[in-house]
């Protein structure tokens, strides 16, 4: 998928949508990050992907946040 694709605002995913979602593991809620258009679960340390408006919630698509990524998160 190119950068245009994924900044398109038709491909965006409705923020209404995102507020019901949460961590497929966990059952806990999830922290939109709209700049690099994932969405974080602070319980498994792992950011799943929004792609062309659609969030992935599949552990083998998301990717592991860091220790400073993590501590970042505990200041939103």
């Amino acid at each position: 998928m190119s950068e245009e694709a994924s900044n398109d605002p038709s491909a965006q995913a409705d923020p209404r949508m995102l507020e019901l979602l949460v961590c497929p593991r966990t059952k806990t809620s999830l922290i939109y990050d709209e700049a690099r258009l994932e969405l974080i679960s602070r319980a498994r340390r792992l950011a799943y992907p929004i792609r062309e408006g659609m969030p992935i919630m599949l552990e083998e698509e998301a990717r592991e946040i860091d220790d400073e990524e993590f501590r970042a998160l505990g200041r939103r």
